[in-house]
């Protein structure tokens, strides 16, 4: 099927109506987003590869006939103002949407917190309650304690590794379950389709932070959760120089996610988008090379005796590392490692010192990085009781025998501090 004949004239950006898709995943990412309306000029021959650049606020019409009739229609049906979105953002949503398989749209944000922040939003209101996993990104958490709470709308955080036993932590008003697989701590893989399923059957939303795995690797709405978020900053750009997020949702939600963001004023500047649509090309080789350079960095620190615990789902002994070996088509580069004893001055000792691993938050790009982690001040639900100190690493796309000839340096200066 031609790329010319995928979509009928007049469907509208960020959503998919095909009952199958029959293109494998990698095809996926080469072929979508790319629409003959967005990469071809009316009635001339020829087209470009990628949809171009649109940016734009004032949108101009035809005559006051054309204004009155934009009005009182869909956006997303044609070019409105600038905020609603232009093809070079709508590009990017519809290729999201076609890498969840069963989704109805996605909605674009400036961050991924802003894509968190808009979804929970969107389907919970004062008096509701919100079910939100232990292991979640800090960031959540304090938008549940800073912002949730004080709407009125209850929180309460529950084991990572609950599974089906989340049926037991259910009330009257718990309207939402919100999943973090793994988490970016502590790397917890959860059992979606056993929480997806409890969730199901008493009529409550799921909404799953999947920017680990993204839908290469975990599509999410296949294993039954109802809004996926993916802090697209991270593997999707993939050069770490975007904030860029994305909320893909099935045909139930879908409306209410879009509404939700017209009425908060979210978008994504055409750049960003066109940068992060770009990004999404190599996202399968990229992730294929995180994956290898992550598993041979945590094989090799599995077995150095400064470290007591390596925390990478795809090692048996991390918590979940089953469901992970069930329910993933692979692994991405980001991972925590538990030291062996030692103090605050032995992690600077250690991490100081690296060559080719920067210090700095976020992960996803093609450069590796160390930080200092402290997962014990972000539980109430368990209790974080490790060995040692917590250093997350990214392995990036650096050669991984360069970065664990950096690590050996690094836990040899860690031993000369202790």
């Amino acid at each position: 099927m031609g790329l010319r004949s995928r979509h009928a004239k007049g469907d509208w950006p960020g959503m998919s109506d095909e009952p199958e898709d029959k293109r494998r995943p990698l095809t996926r990412l080469a072929q979508t987003g790319r629409r003959a309306e967005w990469t071809r000029m009316p009635d001339r021959p020829g087209g470009i590869v990628n949809p171009p650049v649109w940016r734009a606020s004032t949108i101009l019409y035809d005559d006051v006939a054309h204004l009155r009739a934009a009005a009182g229609s869909d956006p997303h049906e044609r070019l409105f103002y600038g905020r609603k979105g232009t093809p070079t953002a709508w590009s990017l949503a519809d290729a999201l949407t076609e890498m969840e398989p069963g989704a109805k749209g996605t909605m674009l944000y400036p961050s991924g917190v802003a894509a968190i922040a808009c979804a929970l939003m969107a389907v919970l209101k004062p008096g509701d309650r919100l079910l939100m996993v232990d292991a979640a990104y800090d960031p959540t958490r304090a938008f549940c304690e800073k912002m949730l709470r004080p709407l009125g709308i209850d929180v309460d955080y529950y084991d990572p590794l609950v599974g089906a036993g989340i049926a037991e932590l259910l009330t009257d008003n718990t309207r939402a379950i919100f999943m973090e697989s793994p988490g970016s701590l502590t790397f917890e893989v959860q059992d979606v389709p056993a929480i997806t399923a409890v969730a199901r059957e008493r009529g409550i939303v799921t909404l799953l932070d999947n920017t680990w795995a993204t839908p290469l690797f975990f599509p999410a709405l296949k294993h039954g959760i109802d809004i996926s978020i993916l802090a697209c900053t991270k593997y999707i750009v993939g050069h770490s120089d975007v904030m860029i997020g994305a909320a893909t949702a099935t045909p139930e939600l879908w409306s209410k996610l879009r509404s939700a963001a017209y009425l908060f004023g979210q978008m994504t500047s055409p750049d960003d988008a066109w940068l992060a649509a770009r990004g999404l090309r190599t996202l399968g080789v990229r992730l294929s090379q995180h994956q290898d350079g992550g598993l041979k960095v945590a094989q090799w620190l599995a077995e150095r005796p400064e470290v007591a615990q390596v925390l990478h789902p795809a090692l048996p002994g991390c918590p979940g590392h089953e469901i992970w070996a069930r329910d993933f088509g692979g692994a991405s580069g980001l991972f925590s490692m538990v030291m062996r004893g030692g103090d605050k001055d032995a992690v600077a000792a250690l991490i100081d010192g690296l060559a080719h691993f920067g210090i700095g938050y976020s992960w996803g790009g093609f450069e590796s990085l160390a930080l200092p982690v402290h997962p014990a001040g972000y539980r109430t639900a368990t209790q974080w009781d490790a060995a040692g100190p917590v250093i997350r690493l990214h392995i990036g796309l650096e050669d991984p025998d360069d970065l664990i000839a950096d690590l050996d340096a690094g836990l040899a200066r860690y031993r000369a501090a202790l």
